[in-house]
């Protein structure tokens, strides 16, 4: 088992120490929170071993575990990635993308493997699909949160988008070519609703919207191919694939038959996949773990996080 110790125990941190308390791929050792209060809080409450220093604690694990404000996980993992430890680090990756591309070559020079918590891409209802998305050109995206005062330090482009965004980048095999964007600050100093859209050189289009004062919660992605159409709710986890294909010689009475203007005819087949229920927090940082101990590639990358960042300020920047 590899030994694992968590930066942060606020509302995610807490989630992250929990998992990982109950997970079988890893030891916790501990945990270290800024706010002696709510550290303390959290060690008398949970039993964790509170450690009193950063330092200390990264040199007690094999695997640091950054879920702290943004602003810090630069400093937080430098400091465990030249200490010889693998790093997991919350999404976004790091601040800047000068901050991002420096961990990459520590990553590198220091031979450890790093992952970002893009957990969308554990999400049931998207890996029940995933392996059938092929090369969309048309993608489109709305991630809708009731108002929530944590998370708002940021524009709602890194703070929800940024899911949408991993996502849409893992899937089209092509470089971004052009992307434009609207924001509005409704109740934060930031933007609280957002609307983007991202262009690639192979003629996709994607879509984006993203809003963190909706009376509703919704996150649902829609991708469109050819002679396909595949839907994905992230949040009820469900997803739906409806295929077109050629019209057979004698199809059944019943069958849901399309004809164009050439002629051609196509019928619909319409497929709703099986999600296995699970927990996309608890997949995600056992996975790391298998890449550790196998020598594998992480299945979401410093450089997909970095990806991921590069394209959201490019969002942010469009406003």
């Amino acid at each position: 088992m590899l030994k694992v110790g968590v930066l942060g125990a606020g509302h995610l941190g807490k989630i992250h120490l929990k998992l990982l308390n109950q997970s079988t791929k890893y030891e916790l050792v501990g945990f270290f929170d800024p706010f002696a209060e709510n550290a303390q809080k959290v060690a008398d409450e949970f039993g964790y071993k509170l450690f009193k220093d950063v330092s200390d604690l990264i040199n007690s694990v094999d695997v640091v575990d950054i879920v702290t404000p943004t602003l810090s996980h630069f400093d937080c993992a430098r400091e465990a990635i030249l200490a010889g430890k693998h790093v997991f680090i919350e999404k976004p990756i790091t601040n800047t993308l000068e901050e991002a591309e420096a961990l990459r070559t520590l990553v590198s020079q220091n031979h450890v493997k790093g992952q970002v918590g893009h957990v969308e891409r554990f999400n049931p209802a998207f890996t029940a699909v995933k392996d059938v998305i092929d090369n969309p050109m048309f993608i489109e995206c709305h991630r809708l949160a009731e108002f929530n005062p944590r998370g708002t330090d940021v524009p709602v482009v890194l703070d929800l988008m940024i899911h949408d965004i991993d996502i849409i980048l893992s899937v089209v095999n092509s470089k971004v070519s052009n992307v434009s964007a609207s924001g509005v600050s409704v109740i934060s100093e930031t933007p609280d609703i957002a609307n983007a859209r991202i262009e690639f050189e192979n003629g996709c289009v994607a879509n984006l919207t993203a809003s963190r004062i909706s009376l509703k919660n919704m996150r649902k992605t829609r991708f469109f191919q050819k002679d396909a159409y595949i839907s994905v709710d992230f949040y009820e986890k469900k997803s739906e694939v409806v295929k077109m294909k050629d019209v057979p010689e004698n199809p059944d009475e019943f069958a849901m038959i399309l004809q164009n203007a050439e002629g051609i005819k196509k019928q619909i087949y319409f497929e709703n996949p099986t999600v296995e229920a699970n927990n996309a927090i608890l997949d995600e940082l056992e996975t790391f773990a298998e890449a550790i101990e196998n020598n594998t590639t992480p299945i979401v990358t410093l450089g997909d996080g970095t990806k991921a960042l590069r394209v959201a300020h490019q969002i942010i920047n469009s406003f």
